[in-house]
């Protein structure tokens, strides 16, 4: 018997209030996939991540991590677009406390930051405190931390939209080897093309809202033994950016027609009850 899915989104939906913010959508992510959902702002990206974690039920369908209903702080590790790292901790007390959460026990926990922390290229600021390090190192603190509970699934909310382009960079280098080494299941949130085709063996582009899947491509490039510089540089690289990208732009271009729509229908409304 197959295992299932690590992720199973059947005819979802989610309503806020009136406004539909997602769906119908159906999506089945295998175990060792890195997904990434791309699209312009409001068009439901973080929405869907949100429920993949359990930190919202569908208004309607049904959402599988595991074959088991998402629960908040269970079964997946969370990195933010900002850190939220505990400033009165060092950057190794910070990996620490999700070991302890996590249930090693304390004899283990020391070696094992320092190993994560080796992951991520911080091992040498496991003493330091958070406001002692850079915005890019404290990025790292924090997917340092999500690695450390032993989940199967990284679910991660454009963690490294406020940084400067060459951390950026780095940092989406030292996630991709991370992640093909782990074998971990990912969803990732961005709106940059290049970040999508870089990171993702699956890249999904969702509509304007409700977000829909409009385009679900795999990406098939090589994951491991390829310089990025390379890897950037190959023709099929190119082709997938343009591919997605105009992906993107249709989407966006839904959108602002349907806001065209909108406001000419409101304007009728408003003009018949003169």
């Amino acid at each position: 018997m197959s295992s299932p899915d690590a992720i199973t989104i059947a005819n979802v939906e989610h309503r806020y209030s009136a406004v539909t913010a997602v769906g119908p959508i159906d999506l089945h992510v295998p175990t060792g996939a890195f997904l990434v959902l791309v699209g312009a702002s409001g068009c439901g990206k973080s929405t869907l991540l949100r429920l993949i974690a359990g930190f919202e039920q569908p208004t309607a369908g049904t959402v599988r991590a595991d074959g088991e209903v998402p629960e908040p702080g269970r079964g997946a590790g969370l990195v933010f677009q900002q850190p939220r790292l505990l400033p009165w901790k060092t950057v190794g007390g910070n990996v620490e406390l999700a070991l302890r959460y996590a249930g090693v026990p304390q004899k283990h926990r020391q070696q094992r930051v320092l190993e994560l922390l080796e992951r991520v290229g911080l091992h040498d600021v496991a003493g330091r405190r958070v406001w002692q390090i850079s915005g890019g190192q404290q990025q790292r603190v924090a997917i340092a931390r999500a690695l450390a509970v032993p989940n199967p699934l990284l679910l991660l909310d454009e963690p490294f939209a406020a940084l400067d382009a060459l951390t950026r960079e780095r940092l989406q280098e030292d996630l991709r080897r991370v992640t093909a080494e782990t074998g971990r299941t990912c969803v990732f949130v961005t709106h940059s093309v290049d970040e999508a085709v870089f990171l993702g063996s699956r890249v999904v582009v969702l509509t304007s809202r409700p977000g829909r899947v409009a385009l679900d491509l795999d990406i098939d490039l090589p994951r491991t033994g390829v310089e990025p510089d390379e890897l950037r540089g190959l023709p099929e690289y190119a082709a997938l950016r343009t591919t997605i990208g105009h992906a993107v732009r249709e989407a966006a271009h839904e959108r602002e027609t349907a806001h065209e729509r909108e406001a000419a229908q409101g304007k009728a409304i408003e003009r018949s009850t003169l």
